[in-house]
């Protein structure tokens, strides 16, 4: 950074910027961790000479004092994957069910949102579609950050809510699904071949709220790349080539991830659980009635505070999901 031509390349030089950045985070986090090793294990020679009550309960209170801290750095530790440090792109749809399943998928698009507040990430809506009485048909958001994917790929799956329906007047119990998957956002200089021939590029008029100029203009752009029957689409900007742009950047992502799939042999079990989103595919189940408890079913961690869960605090269930890949690899 100190080379006089360093900000020459614009592009480069925030890269290593961010790089630089994510090093100095980590490096703070391992001094913290390293004095906290000492405090404890200066405790223990304590204890071993001269045991005291006292002593003991400060030594306990140390090590619970951070110990959320060291189960976050354990986290961090094992998001390793080329791709864990990226920012993600994250989609959610609504399984079958009509106003009930685009109702639940909403309540997912703000827990999201409320967990990126708390990590401190940005979020930006790609793509979103309203649903006819409420909730939302789909959508697609960018959540940008550091080891954002590394964390969200551990939502990638089937969403379930059991509850008593708001839209039923015999206040029925309803379950609801709705299926979350995430990408990693790909760097300009990750080698992804994509042939205009294999592209089908419509545009459209933007739905829903949009402001001046959306809703009246053809701006909105939805990209098919043909030999995968991937879709993508980009409707936030008013500017029909922004949009382009970022699409092609969702779409991108999304061929880095298939080859990646490929490559570890996943793809297929991902597809045949992207095709039927409703029982016996769910990874997770949020039931509000007639009990309250959100339970990840591949790691078995569970929580009864279902409120604190949709409000945003899902640290837990994604540290639980990376012991889980790393104890199964």
């Amino acid at each position: 950074m100190n080379d006089p031509n360093f900000w020459n390349d614009q592009k480069h030089a925030q890269k290593v910027t961010r790089e630089i950045n994510t090093l100095r985070l980590q490096l703070d986090k391992e001094k913290k961790l390293k004095q906290i090793d000492e405090d404890l294990n200066t405790f223990l020679l304590m204890l071993d000479e001269d045991f005291n009550e006292n002593l003991f309960s400060d030594a306990v209170e140390e090590l619970k004092e951070n110990s959320k801290f060291i189960d976050e750095v354990e986290a961090q530790f094992l998001l390793n994957g080329k791709t864990d440090s990226n920012s993600a792109i994250v989609t959610i749809h609504p399984g079958a069910g009509g106003t009930e399943s685009q109702d639940w998928a909403e309540m997912l698009l703000r827990m999201y949102k409320r967990w990126a507040e708390k990590c401190k990430h940005k979020v930006e809506i790609v793509d979103l579609q309203p649903g006819d009485e409420a909730g939302i048909k789909s959508v697609t958001m960018e959540i940008i950050g550091d080891f954002a994917y590394g964390m969200l790929k551990a939502e990638s799956g089937i969403h379930r809510l059991v509850r008593i329906s708001p839209f039923n007047a015999q206040g029925k119990r309803q379950t609801s699904f709705a299926s979350v998957f995430s990408y990693p956002i790909i760097d300009d200089d990750v080698d992804i071949e994509i042939d205009p021939k294999d592209l089908r590029i419509d545009t459209y008029r933007a739905s829903g709220k949009g402001g001046q100029g959306v809703n009246t203009t053809d701006s909105a752009v939805r990209i098919t790349h043909i030999p995968t029957n991937i879709v993508v689409q980009c409707q936030n900007e008013r500017s029909q080539i922004i949009n382009k742009d970022v699409a092609m950047k969702i779409l991108k992502s999304r061929l880095y991830q298939q080859r990646e799939e490929e490559r570890e042999k996943e793809r297929k079990k991902l597809e045949n659980a992207k095709t039927e989103i409703g029982w016996g595919n769910q990874i997770r189940s949020y039931v509000f009635h007639p009990y309250q408890m959100v339970k990840d079913h591949r790691t078995n961690f569970e929580t009864g505070n279902i409120s604190s869960v949709m409000d945003g605090d899902l640290n837990d269930f994604m540290n639980a999901y990376l012991k889980f890949r790393a104890e199964q690899k």
